[in-house]
């Protein structure tokens, strides 16, 4: 059997980063999106396997309770134990609280913040038994303070926020170490290239988060020694071009 570390949400940017950060690392990279995503996630699998590293692709929707339950038996028989566990679903969207549907606000909820709990729970079921093992819940900016048109973002990874801190609590004690990420900026995918102002000016001035340099922090929470564990991590690029961190209506 092999060491796992499951990468629920593991897209194109981020979460393909973390995914292949920890196959370098020696663990199969279990990665997980919605089955409509299959292509882009054999994809990612493919593109690890030729850097010579191992990955296997369980598409489901995260939402799902059965979904993740079966996903999860499936890596702990076929794989070996996940070791770690990283929820990276983002949902982030932007509507005028006058205009928000419960339609969205639920499908956002849905995304950032219940498919996390189903994902932890999961994983730590696993963990207790072992004594043993990290689950990562990533965050955002909204995480810590709303903005204007974020209500459902900021109160679905707000959400996430505490069910990180409630769950460290519980399970510290039994060498479980969970750790919540703040991602404070924009990361360098193609949607903030489509959103940001003056991309390249903050990518080149380092004000643009890179993956891979995020996907080290994770490897690294995974790493830290039990007597110092990081519980919140804050990650924000080096230069004040970085917009996100000044203009709260782009808050993200």
């Amino acid at each position: 059997m092999s060491k796992a570390a499951l990468i629920v949400g593991a897209g194109d940017a981020t979460g393909g980063a973390i995914a292949k950060a920890f196959a370098r690392e020696g663990y199969v990279a279990c990665v997980n999106r919605r089955a409509r995503n299959s292509d882009q996630l054999e994809a990612l699998v493919q593109s690890i396997h030729a850097e010579g590293y191992e990955a296997r692709a369980y598409p489901a929707d995260a939402r799902i309770e059965d979904e993740v339950v079966a996903m999860v038996d499936a890596i702990e028989r076929d794989v070996g134990p996940i070791e770690v566990a990283v929820f990276n679903i983002g949902a982030n969207v932007n509507f005028s609280i006058l205009d928000m549907t419960a339609q969205v606000y639920r499908k956002v909820w849905e995304m950032a913040a219940f498919a996390g709990f189903l994902m932890g729970r999961e994983a730590a079921r696993r963990m207790v038994t072992r004594q043993s093992g990290t689950i990562i819940f990533t965050g955002a900016t909204a995480s810590m303070r709303g903005g204007k048109g974020f209500s459902a973002f900021s109160g679905a990874k707000g959400a996430l926020r505490m069910l990180a801190q409630s769950m460290a609590r519980e399970l510290g004690p039994q060498n479980i170490h969970v750790a919540h990420v703040i991602i404070d900026g924009g990361i360098d995918t193609a949607f903030i290239r489509g959103i940001h102002p003056d991309f390249e000016t903050a990518k080149a001035a380092d004000g643009i988060l890179s993956p891979d340099a995020i996907a080290l922090q994770y490897v690294a929470l995974h790493k830290q020694h039990r007597s110092a564990w990081t519980h919140e991590m804050d990650l924000r690029s080096f230069s004040d071009l970085a917009w996100f961190n000044h203009q709260v209506d782009l808050d993200i």
